[in-house]
């Protein structure tokens, strides 16, 4: 065998275990997200298989797009849907909406870093609100044509909708953000009690996020909190973490959720999560960038102040003024001249 066929095994090798590992975890995530369902045991307000899919076409590539629709294959078939031509359309629904959000977002120069405003509006607005359409409306349609959507389309739409682009607006940040993290090594210990007091401070919100009073505006002082200080490594945690809370109080109908039709808490859900993601990743974006340009500019004055002391004269102390010189001329004259 030569070394480029066995290249090319390896590479094969390699993309069939990227393949099937985009597939487990799009099929465990899927899982994950049913326990939530409200609508027909398969409709649910947070579906992290969208997010696991944009993912892995983010930082793998879009050789992957197998995974994602023998994932979705695989979980369609489990939900007893009227037939198999449905299990299919709804696979192919849940395939195209991540290949469209990857497609866009590459076409605005999207990246992974985001690092930039830009890299958070587009993956808010290309990546989840437009792209997600795809599977809400494949999905909804499928069940309503074969009559097997026992609600109404418009509420178990807005529901699929919701679902798939808060799976991508909160998870996905989280994957890129966890794939690009290091660990602190010369982080003082006041930045770990920081952290520490951030994470409890989420779980607290989390916890009357849940409660009978309607406080899911206590949520966006975190977010900003996280933003600030510590980028999108603490913000889309944080993010996700406000976001599943979010989700449990409307899935149970308490705190600012209680009283309400399906359509209006979706609503809702989608207006406070998506408010959360977008302050979430454009404070984030906005400090990173701005730590970024103070660094240029250190270092452009760093150049600078070196360049200007390799050019200037050695003369072994300050150099003499030119007018001080033309008056020690002028007096050594006088004095002659006497």
């Amino acid at each position: 065998m030569t070394v480029t066929s066995r290249d090319r095994l390896r590479r094969g090798a390699m993309t069939a275990l990227q393949i099937c590992a985009v597939a487990a975890l799009y099929y465990a995530s899927g899982k994950l997200g049913l326990l939530q369902q409200l609508v027909r045991g398969q409709v649910t307000p947070l579906w992290p298989a969208s997010g696991i899919a944009l993912a892995g076409l983010l930082l793998i590539g879009p050789r992957t797009w197998p995974g994602i629709t023998l994932g979705a294959f695989l979980i369609n078939i489990s939900l007893n849907l009227p037939s198999i031509t449905a299990v299919l359309m709804i696979t192919t629904g849940d395939t195209l909406a991540p290949l469209c959000s990857y497609a866009l977002l590459h076409r605005a120069g999207f990246r992974t870093r985001m690092n930039r405003w830009r890299d958070a509006l587009a993956l808010v607005f290309l990546g989840a609100f437009i792209s997600m359409l795809i599977s809400a409306t494949v999905g909804c349609g499928t069940l309503h044509l074969t009559g097997a959507l026992p609600g109404g389309f418009w509420p178990t739409w807005w529901v699929w909708w919701t679902g798939d682009a808060m799976g991508v607006l909160v998870v996905a940040p989280a994957l890129l953000a966890l794939r690009s993290a290091r660990w602190p090594k010369a982080a003082p210990p006041s930045r770990w009690v920081e952290g520490s007091l951030l994470g409890a401070a989420t779980i607290s919100m989390g916890l009357l996020q849940t409660s009978p009073t309607p406080l899911l505006f206590l949520a966006f002082p975190l977010l900003t909190w996280a933003a600030f200080r510590f980028q999108r490594a603490g913000a889309a945690p944080c993010a996700l973490a406000v976001s599943t809370f979010a989700i449990f109080a409307a899935t149970r109908r308490s705190g600012p959720f209680a009283g309400h039709a399906l359509l209006a808490n979706m609503i809702s859900l989608q207006a406070f999560n998506g408010a959360a993601a977008l302050t979430a990743l454009l404070l984030s974006a906005a400090i990173t960038e701005r730590n970024q340009t103070q660094e240029k500019i250190e270092e452009a004055c760093r150049r600078l102040a070196e360049m200007v002391e390799r050019t200037a004269p050695d003369t072994g102390g300050p150099p003499a003024l030119p007018h001080a010189q033309s008056d020690g001329e002028e007096n050594g004259g006088q004095a002659r001249t006497s």
